[in-house]
């Protein structure tokens, strides 16, 4: 394999975009690099949380023979690298040389399984640090959406300017309690979902939970986060408001639904189950440590 690394981000999408697309399990890191395309002017308009394209890193692999982009990685700081592909150790081992001279304050990467497992092991053998598995996840995708078992009062709604305030609190408070948050970036980030119509609430009297969505991608679009706060929970709303944002995705066009969840929360994992999503490849998110 060979490996480049840039900062470009239209060169990088020129390379790497079609391969993102090709594989459900990589929609993260094309999401992420849509709303990086949107923040720089490369792609007017995007509706995906929009990333510090100055400050990003990106790498494509490809064949040493035929050229075909077999692997990719990108990272927006402060959020982790993401990558796809890098399974092979002699391959992790020239992804993590390369980043660092580039990225030296890398310190949390994001992957499926086996390409987690290589590269956490090529940081170790090239820093002396250490890693810790901060979350294992699951993927799931649906295409046709199961009612829930026992409909919650309420009703799915568009969030508005009038629920911001509300909704920026919930997404730090969604960032303590998952591990996934930069409290630094909940306003931006609920501002530009507001923005371009991408966060719902579950309204029973009031917002009682809020569910988000990005960009779709070949057919594809990702729900998250999704979030309820302790006082509201129990009543089946989230459940409530991810069948319903479902639906809606799906019957404006997208042919799937993706979402992803914790491991350790069997809860949410038999819940969004019985909604019809179907578990389809396993995710982690690793601590680099020096």
């Amino acid at each position: 394999m060979r490996i480049e690394v840039t900062r470009d981000p239209r060169e990088f999408a020129e390379r790497a975009e079609g391969f993102l697309a090709a594989r459900l399990e990589r929609n993260v890191l094309a999401t992420v690099l849509d709303g990086v395309l949107g923040s720089s002017g490369h792609r007017a308009g995007s509706a995906n949380d929009a990333q510090p394209a100055s400050r990003a890193v990106f790498a494509v692999g490809s064949d040493a023979i035929t050229g075909e982009i077999v692997a990719a990685a990108l990272r927006t700081p402060p959020w982790a690298m993401l990558a796809a592909g890098f399974d092979g150790h002699q391959d992790a081992a020239e992804l993590v040389k390369l980043w660092l001279d580039q990225d030296a304050q890398l310190s949390e990467l994001g992957a499926e399984t086996r390409t987690a497992a290589a590269l956490t092991q090529a940081w170790r053998a090239r820093t002396g640090g250490t890693t810790d598995c901060a979350s294992r996840e699951a993927l799931h995708s649906l295409t046709v959406v199961v009612d829930p078992a026992r409909p919650a009062a309420g009703r799915l709604r568009q969030a508005t300017d009038d629920d911001r305030a509300l909704l920026v609190e919930w997404e730090i408070r969604f960032g303590t309690e998952s591990g996934h948050g930069r409290h630094g970036q909940a306003e931006a980030t609920v501002a530009r979902r507001l923005a371009f119509g991408r966060q719902f609430v579950w309204d029973d009297g009031g917002a009682t939970s809020t569910v988000a969505h990005n960009v779709e991608i070949a057919g594809a679009v990702r729900i998250g986060p999704v979030y309820t706060p302790p006082e509201f929970r129990n009543r089946g709303y989230a459940s409530a408001a991810v069948a319903a944002l479902s639906r809606l995705l799906l019957e404006r066009g997208a042919q799937r639904c993706m979402l992803f969840t914790d491991l350790d929360n069997p809860t949410s994992n038999r819940i969004y189950a019985s909604l019809g999503y179907v578990r389809f490849a396993d995710w982690e998110r690793h601590r680099l440590l020096r």
